[in-house]
Protein backbone atom coordinates (compact mmCIF):
# COMPACT_ATOMS: atom_id res chain seq x y z
CA UNK A 1 0.00 0.00 0.00
CA UNK A 2 2.93 2.33 0.62
CA UNK A 3 3.82 2.17 -3.08
CA UNK A 4 0.28 3.19 -3.98
CA UNK A 5 0.54 6.36 -1.89
CA UNK A 6 3.97 7.05 -3.39
CA UNK A 7 2.61 6.80 -6.93
CA UNK A 8 -0.51 8.83 -6.15
CA UNK A 9 1.51 11.72 -4.73
CA UNK A 10 4.35 11.76 -7.25
CA UNK A 11 4.69 14.36 -10.01
CA UNK A 12 7.63 12.50 -11.60
CA UNK A 13 8.05 8.96 -13.01
CA UNK A 14 9.10 6.42 -10.41
CA UNK A 15 11.10 3.22 -10.72
CA UNK A 16 10.10 1.09 -7.73
CA UNK A 17 11.96 -2.07 -6.72
CA UNK A 18 11.11 -4.23 -3.68
CA UNK A 19 14.12 -5.55 -1.75
CA UNK A 20 12.65 -8.93 -0.81
CA UNK A 21 15.42 -11.48 -0.38
CA UNK A 22 13.99 -13.90 -2.94
CA UNK A 23 14.56 -11.27 -5.64
CA UNK A 24 18.24 -10.94 -4.68
CA UNK A 25 19.33 -14.58 -4.78
CA UNK A 26 21.44 -13.93 -7.85
CA UNK A 27 23.84 -11.68 -5.96
CA UNK A 28 23.18 -11.67 -2.22
CA UNK A 29 23.13 -14.41 0.41
CA UNK A 30 21.56 -13.17 3.66
CA UNK A 31 23.38 -14.65 6.62
CA UNK A 32 22.23 -12.27 9.34
CA UNK A 33 20.00 -13.91 11.94
CA UNK A 34 18.42 -10.82 13.51
CA UNK A 35 15.87 -8.36 12.22
CA UNK A 36 12.10 -8.11 11.88
CA UNK A 37 11.84 -7.83 8.09
CA UNK A 38 13.57 -8.94 4.88
CA UNK A 39 15.02 -5.58 3.97
CA UNK A 40 16.72 -4.76 7.25
CA UNK A 41 20.08 -5.35 5.54
CA UNK A 42 19.23 -5.44 1.83
CA UNK A 43 18.48 -1.71 1.90
CA UNK A 44 22.21 -1.05 1.99
CA UNK A 45 22.55 -2.72 -1.41
CA UNK A 46 20.64 0.15 -3.01
CA UNK A 47 23.71 1.86 -4.58
CA UNK A 48 24.98 -1.52 -5.86
CA UNK A 49 21.58 -2.39 -7.35
CA UNK A 50 21.57 1.05 -8.99
CA UNK A 51 24.95 0.35 -10.63
CA UNK A 52 26.46 3.10 -8.45
CA UNK A 53 24.81 5.70 -10.68
CA UNK A 54 22.49 8.61 -9.97
CA UNK A 55 20.46 8.72 -6.79
CA UNK A 56 17.90 6.44 -5.17
CA UNK A 57 15.62 6.67 -2.16
CA UNK A 58 15.01 3.79 0.22
CA UNK A 59 11.76 3.73 2.22
CA UNK A 60 10.55 1.28 4.83
CA UNK A 61 7.20 -0.27 3.94
CA UNK A 62 5.22 0.77 7.04
CA UNK A 63 4.60 4.28 5.77
CA UNK A 64 2.25 6.42 3.74
CA UNK A 65 3.35 9.43 1.70
CA UNK A 66 1.31 12.62 1.93
CA UNK A 67 3.34 14.96 -0.29
CA UNK A 68 5.11 14.79 -3.63
CA UNK A 69 8.28 12.66 -3.25
CA UNK A 70 9.87 14.86 -5.93
CA UNK A 71 10.39 17.35 -3.09
CA UNK A 72 13.21 15.08 -1.88
CA UNK A 73 15.20 16.04 -4.98
CA UNK A 74 16.01 19.42 -3.51
CA UNK A 75 17.74 17.70 -0.59
CA UNK A 76 20.05 15.70 -2.86
CA UNK A 77 23.58 17.05 -2.47
CA UNK A 78 26.20 15.55 -4.84
CA UNK A 79 28.86 16.11 -2.18
CA UNK A 80 27.08 13.94 0.40
CA UNK A 81 26.83 10.15 0.45
CA UNK A 82 23.36 9.96 2.01
CA UNK A 83 20.68 12.19 3.50
CA UNK A 84 18.38 11.06 6.32
CA UNK A 85 16.15 12.37 9.08
CA UNK A 86 18.49 12.50 12.07
CA UNK A 87 16.10 11.37 14.78
CA UNK A 88 17.16 11.97 18.39
CA UNK A 89 14.66 10.21 20.62
CA UNK A 90 14.06 7.40 23.07
CA UNK A 91 11.08 5.19 22.37
CA UNK A 92 7.97 5.47 24.52
CA UNK A 93 7.11 1.83 23.79
CA UNK A 94 9.33 -1.14 24.74
CA UNK A 95 7.36 -3.52 22.47
CA UNK A 96 6.24 -2.99 18.87
CA UNK A 97 4.31 -5.03 16.29
CA UNK A 98 3.98 -8.81 16.76
CA UNK A 99 5.67 -8.57 20.15
CA UNK A 100 9.07 -7.54 18.80
CA UNK A 101 11.33 -5.80 21.31
CA UNK A 102 11.62 -2.10 20.50
CA UNK A 103 15.15 -1.29 21.63
CA UNK A 104 16.75 2.12 21.91
CA UNK A 105 20.05 2.56 20.11
CA UNK A 106 22.06 5.41 18.57
CA UNK A 107 20.69 6.73 15.28
CA UNK A 108 17.51 4.73 15.64
CA UNK A 109 15.31 5.00 12.53
CA UNK A 110 17.86 7.03 10.58
CA UNK A 111 17.97 4.25 8.01
CA UNK A 112 14.19 4.01 7.46
CA UNK A 113 14.30 6.76 4.80
CA UNK A 114 17.60 7.15 2.96
CA UNK A 115 18.39 9.36 -0.02
CA UNK A 116 21.41 7.61 -1.52
CA UNK A 117 23.99 9.33 -3.70
CA UNK A 118 24.77 6.08 -5.47
CA UNK A 119 27.88 7.39 -7.19
CA UNK A 120 29.52 8.78 -4.06
CA UNK A 121 32.97 7.16 -3.64
CA UNK A 122 32.23 6.10 -0.06
CA UNK A 123 29.10 4.23 -1.15
CA UNK A 124 30.99 2.07 -3.62
CA UNK A 125 32.02 -0.11 -0.69
CA UNK A 126 28.42 -1.32 -0.38
CA UNK A 127 28.94 -4.50 -2.39
CA UNK A 128 27.03 -7.67 -1.40
CA UNK A 129 30.00 -9.30 0.35
CA UNK A 130 30.59 -6.15 2.40
CA UNK A 131 26.96 -5.89 3.51
CA UNK A 132 26.92 -9.60 4.33
CA UNK A 133 29.98 -9.21 6.54
CA UNK A 134 28.78 -6.25 8.65
CA UNK A 135 26.38 -6.28 11.57
CA UNK A 136 23.32 -4.11 12.05
CA UNK A 137 25.05 -1.71 14.41
CA UNK A 138 27.68 -0.88 11.79
CA UNK A 139 25.27 -0.50 8.87
CA UNK A 140 22.33 1.25 10.51
CA UNK A 141 24.64 3.80 12.12
CA UNK A 142 26.23 4.53 8.71
CA UNK A 143 29.63 3.65 10.12
CA UNK A 144 31.23 3.40 6.69
CA UNK A 145 30.82 7.18 6.41
CA UNK A 146 32.23 10.21 8.17
CA UNK A 147 29.55 12.28 9.89
CA UNK A 148 30.10 15.17 7.48
CA UNK A 149 29.06 12.89 4.60
CA UNK A 150 25.57 12.39 6.07
CA UNK A 151 23.09 15.08 5.07
CA UNK A 152 19.85 15.90 6.87
CA UNK A 153 16.23 15.70 5.73
CA UNK A 154 13.35 17.56 7.41
CA UNK A 155 11.74 15.47 10.15
CA UNK A 156 8.39 15.78 8.33
CA UNK A 157 9.77 13.30 5.80
CA UNK A 158 9.96 10.55 8.43
CA UNK A 159 7.39 11.41 11.08
CA UNK A 160 7.29 8.65 13.69
CA UNK A 161 3.64 8.01 14.51
CA UNK A 162 2.94 7.88 18.28
CA UNK A 163 6.61 8.45 19.07
CA UNK A 164 6.21 12.08 18.01
CA UNK A 165 3.27 14.40 18.62
CA UNK A 166 0.25 14.05 16.37
CA UNK A 167 1.03 15.76 13.05
CA UNK A 168 -1.49 15.15 10.24
CA UNK A 169 0.43 17.53 7.97
CA UNK A 170 3.65 15.50 7.96
CA UNK A 171 4.93 14.65 4.48
CA UNK A 172 5.46 11.01 5.39
CA UNK A 173 3.73 9.14 8.21
CA UNK A 174 5.89 6.28 9.53
CA UNK A 175 3.93 3.71 11.53
CA UNK A 176 7.12 2.39 13.07
CA UNK A 177 5.40 0.69 16.02
CA UNK A 178 2.78 -1.07 13.89
CA UNK A 179 0.51 -0.28 10.97
CA UNK A 180 -3.18 0.19 11.87
CA UNK A 181 -4.30 -3.16 10.38
CA UNK A 182 -2.33 -4.96 13.12
CA UNK A 183 -4.27 -5.69 16.28
CA UNK A 184 -3.50 -3.14 18.97
CA UNK A 185 -2.63 -0.32 16.57
CA UNK A 186 -6.08 0.38 15.11
CA UNK A 187 -6.38 3.63 17.06
CA UNK A 188 -2.85 4.98 16.76
CA UNK A 189 -2.25 8.56 15.68
CA UNK A 190 -3.11 9.02 12.02
CA UNK A 191 -4.79 5.62 11.78
CA UNK A 192 -7.52 7.41 9.83
CA UNK A 193 -5.05 8.47 7.14
CA UNK A 194 -3.82 4.90 6.80
CA UNK A 195 -7.34 3.45 6.48
CA UNK A 196 -8.23 6.18 3.99
CA UNK A 197 -5.28 5.13 1.82
CA UNK A 198 -6.25 1.47 2.27
CA UNK A 199 -9.81 2.13 1.12
CA UNK A 200 -8.57 4.11 -1.86
CA UNK A 201 -6.31 1.22 -2.89
CA UNK A 202 -9.13 -1.31 -2.60
CA UNK A 203 -11.47 0.85 -4.66
CA UNK A 204 -8.87 0.72 -7.41
CA UNK A 205 -9.14 -3.09 -7.44
CA UNK A 206 -12.92 -3.41 -7.37
CA UNK A 207 -14.13 -6.22 -9.61
CA UNK A 208 -16.41 -5.13 -12.41
CA UNK A 209 -18.91 -7.41 -14.16
CA UNK A 210 -18.24 -7.69 -17.87
CA UNK A 211 -21.39 -7.28 -19.92
CA UNK A 212 -20.96 -8.17 -23.62
CA UNK A 213 -22.51 -5.79 -26.08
Amino acid sequence: MFCETLINQSSIPLNIHPLALKTLRCCYDEGHKDGSNQFIYSRFLTPFLSNFEGFSVFFDGDMIVRRDPAELLKFFNPNLAVSVVKHQYQTKFPVKYFGNVNEDYPRKNWSSVIVFNNAHPQNRILEPKFVQSKDGKFLHRFSWLDDNEIGELPVEWNWLVDEYDNNPRASLQHYTLGIPCISGFENCDQAGLWFEAYDQLNRGFELRTYEPK
